[in-house]
């Protein structure tokens, strides 16, 4: 049976008024690329009390597959298919919360994510796995281990590199060369790619041992101010290793080459100036754990998480750098990406590895050199005190002269960026 004959097939099926068969045509017309269609079959199945089709309705009014972005509306059909015990739309929900845009960010995060976690459901196991690896105690090392081998046993590639690593180098438990090749070999297999080889150990963030506090992201973090003009802030242990290698392992997959807008036209193109590889994490790619980092990379710079850009991941290889540049935008460029939404007021780094030599980001103006250290923050202005683009922030990534250096870097606007 060709596509065509299965697609009447499904459709004579849904025709019968069954929220299953709606919902199983929808998917099919989501493969075919009829997003239109799709979403008001799913809208159909939704409205039939059918969870799955409500959370996937959902799904295509928070990302705007078919028509205008409206997270208040996928926020109320995924409050359905919670109050039916669906794990998937406590975790949607948890990151809808997170931007507290479209709903607030209260202890309802704590709630649904941990709701999601006694149902095993892999994004809210690799979330909660991570916020417990931030803390010191033995306990909480423990219960990451056991959050990352429940995620790893489920499917999820990610919590198994996160876990293979902690074996390698016994972070929160004994080390353990034999599983940690053991579980390599295995991602391997399946298309993952070794991470670069560092250890670091926990921040140290306070709280009750075993406790479920995703506000601790919201603490402010302690800074080490080594400009004045522009102004720079340093903040050493600012991601946990396992933050660290997230972002690595999220942004293998969709690596591509770098690109610099045109300062007349707005275009991007690729130029010498800018010599990395880099993946940016448009909205359907995240996951609770992506955000609660990005949304401590926000508030480190004073402003919240719908401020920020999209989430860019660079890798430079030996000799590639970044040449000195602003990272303010020119007015094309603005007018092509959310005007409303301002300049770049700050941005926020985090170096995510050991880089062996080379790689460090230069400000010329103050004479300023900050060296690349896993989980050290950078955070900068672009702009004057009253909006105005200031040109001594001019600054630059150095070129890597060994090894690989892995950056994380968000882009903060003036105003709201996001839509949730």
């Amino acid at each position: 049976m060709n596509a065509s004959s299965t697609l009447d097939a499904l459709q004579a099926a849904a025709g019968t008024g069954s929220a299953e068969d709606a919902f199983r045509l929808a998917l099919a017309l989501v493969d075919a690329q009829r997003m239109d269609e799709a979403q008001r079959w799913h809208l159909r199945a939704a409205e039939a009390g059918h969870p799955p089709a409500q959370i996937e309705y959902a799904r295509m009014r928070l990302y705007g597959m078919a028509g205008p972005v409206a997270p208040e509306t996928a926020a109320q059909w995924l409050q359905r298919a919670e109050q039916a015990g669906h794990p998937a739309a406590s975790e949607l929900l948890t990151n809808i919360a997170l931007g507290g845009a479209a709903l607030p960010r209260d202890a309802r995060i704590n709630e649904r994510l941990h709701r999601a976690v006694q149902a095993d459901f892999q994004p809210a196991l690799l979330a909660a796995a991570i916020h417990f690896g931030r803390k010191p105690q033995a306990e909480d090392q423990a219960l990451c281990m056991q959050l990352l081998q429940r995620a790893a046993a489920r499917g999820n590639a990610v919590a198994a590199v996160l876990l293979a690593e902690r074996l390698a180098h016994g972070e929160g438990c004994e080390a353990d060369a034999d599983a940690a090749a053991d579980l390599w070999t295995q991602l391997e297999a399946n298309g993952a790619s070794r991470l670069p080889d560092f250890t670091l150990p926990p921040p140290g963030e306070p709280g009750p041992p075993r406790q479920l506090a995703l506000e601790d992201a919201l603490r402010p973090p302690q800074a080490q101010t080594v400009s004045a003009m522009p102004r720079v802030a340093v903040i050493d242990r600012f991601f946990s290793a396992d933050e660290c290698r997230l972002f690595i392992a999220s942004a293998q997959p969709h690596l591509h080459a770098s690109q610099t807008a045109d300062p007349v036209t707005g275009v991007p193109y690729t130029l010498p100036v800018r010599t990395s590889s880099e993946a940016s994490f448009d909205p359907v790619m995240e996951n609770s754990a992506l955000r609660m980092a990005q949304l401590r990379m926000t508030h480190a710079a004073g402003f919240d998480l719908p401020n920020a850009e999209q989430l860019t991941v660079l890798r430079y290889a030996p000799g590639q750098q970044y040449r000195p540049h602003r990272d303010y935008l020119p007015a094309a460029t603005l007018q092509m990406d959310r005007p409303h939404a301002g300049n770049r007021a700050r941005t926020t780094i985090v170096y995510l590895n050991a880089v062996e030599a080379g790689g460090a980001t230069e400000f010329p103006v103050p004479g300023l050199r900050v060296e690349p250290m896993p989980g050290r923050a950078v955070v900068f202005d672009n702009l004057f005190a009253d909006g105005r683009p200031d040109p001594d922030s001019l600054h630059a990534g150095t070129p890597v002269e060994r090894g690989e250096k892995w950056l994380a870097t968000l882009w903060i606007r003036q105003r709201r960026y996001r839509h949730w």
